[in-house]
């Protein structure tokens, strides 16, 4: 399926706490899809330099939201992920890998049926001395060549993008997905210097179509809608299930206000370790992720667990939310059981009451999550059952370096919209569906 794009010229005032600000419909619109993912979810590890430390961990279960690109002439299918800024597709020769280094047959990595293929690209070129390497909390990681290219979704189109092409791949996929398109900031990217190590940031996507002027707004929105609980269980691909807008605001009805968020950035604190911060002076700070403060949550029993100000990433590559153990524990006591051996709440896929009814506080403003939300498919057991779990899952304890993640099931009842020049998240609830 090829993306289309819609153009959209209209301008739209979105009333914000404290203030109003006009933002602009979108310039192109793009479908997304999305896919099963029976492997464990992969957070990208930032090794900046070799003492730098992110103490952020993957989840055991995901879906993801698709995206078709075109680089170099080359079609292919990929993750669409705000928690990672790198652009990759492995290349044609690439080698299989398991975690401890052994060489296994490609197949055994279920990449998508694609892959990039420099010399059959006219405007491919090389950056020398440099290696990309991405590393993964799963153990999984790629290696690789690093270039640039010309880069395309949807109707836009970059020059000169740099993205990685990993011929050395220990990563396993899911048969469908060909990469990963990330749309976080630069000090998240994964490219490093041959001679020294040091990391070399560049600009993600979106950021040059900025600043090259393939948009003239730099926002860009995404709206994933949910899928059916059957879709869930028996369908490994689901076409046509959000959509990605370049250059304003996803156009979908919305309800209430809409709340801008500054960007937290993260800077490391005495032993090494990134922690959020808002102190833009902070030696070493850096913007990694679109993270937020979270004022609170609000559910039965919600008065008595402290809740607010916690660092969290808005992130359309996990599809639970990952909130502090306190949380996580109260809401879970009304309908989950944990499983001592995952370490997730485990809910009954044919539950028919309703779950406990569940709302993320942003700047004083109530998000409510619909409760068709809360039940995720998480695969099956040894007996061939299947496995459904709370869509509100244990992110940890709270500590100074406390970030959580609020992921699809959280996204799916909200529209994203992002600023990349003057780092904002615009948050609007959408019209329940």
């Amino acid at each position: 399926m090829h993306p289309s794009s819609v153009v959209f010229l209209v301008w739209t005032i979105l009333s914000v706490v404290g203030a109003s600000v006009v933002l602009p419909r979108a310039e192109f619109t793009i479908p997304l899809a999305r896919k099963r993912v029976q492997s464990q979810k992969r957070r990208v590890f930032n090794r900046a330099k070799s003492g730098d430390k992110l103490p952020l961990e993957g989840a055991a279960f995901e879906s993801e939201y698709l995206v078709n690109v075109t680089v170099g002439g080359q079609n292919f299918q990929v993750i669409l992920d705000t928690g990672s800024a790198d652009f990759w597709v492995a290349n044609k020769t690439f080698e299989c890998f398991a975690l401890n280094g052994t060489a296994i047959p490609d197949p055994a990595c279920k990449l998508g049926p694609a892959q990039f293929e420099p010399t059959l690209s006219p405007t491919f070129e090389l950056l020398p001395n440099t290696t990309f390497h991405i590393e993964y909390g799963s153990g999984e990681y790629l290696t690789g060549l690093a270039g640039f290219d010309t880069l395309s979704v949807g109707g836009v189109s970059v020059a000169h993008q740099e993205f990685g092409v990993p011929s050395e791949v220990a990563f396993l996929g899911d048969g469908i997905s060909e990469g990963v398109l990330g749309l976080a900031f630069p000090g998240l990217t994964s490219v490093y210097s041959d001679e020294s190590g040091t990391h070399l940031p560049y600009n993600p996507f979106f950021v040059n179509a900025v600043q090259q002027g393939a948009v003239q707004n730099p926002y860009f929105s995404i709206t994933l809608n949910r899928p059916t609980l059957a879709q869930q269980e028996h369908d490994p691909f689901v076409p046509d299930l959000g959509q990605l807008s370049l250059g304003g605001v996803v156009p979908v009805p919305t309800q209430g206000k809409t709340v801008n968020l500054p960007v937290i950035g993260y800077a490391p604190d005495a032993n090494g370790f990134f922690v959020p911060t808002l102190n833009t002076s902070a030696t070493a700070y850096r913007l990694l992720w679109y993270s937020v403060l979270v004022d609170g949550y609000i559910f039965p029993g919600s008065d008595a667990v402290v809740t607010a100000s916690n660092s969290t990433i808005l992130d359309s590559g996990t599809t639970v939310n990952y909130v502090p153990s306190p949380v996580a524990a109260v809401y879970n006591a009304h309908w989950a059981t944990l499983d001592g051996e995952s370490g997730n709440y485990v809910v009954d896929c044919a539950e028919t009451r309703p779950p406990p009814p569940f709302s993320v506080v942003l700047a004083g403003t109530e998000f409510v999550v619909d409760g068709k939300d809360m039940v995720v498919v998480n695969g099956q057991d040894a007996e061939g059952n299947t496995v459904c779990i709370s869509g509100v899952q244990d992110g940890g304890p709270v500590s100074e370096g406390s970030t959580f993640i609020l992921g699809d099931v959280f996204l799916h009842n909200v529209v994203v919209t992002h600023n990349v020049v003057d780092p904002a998240v615009y948050v609007a609830q959408r019209v329940p569906y």
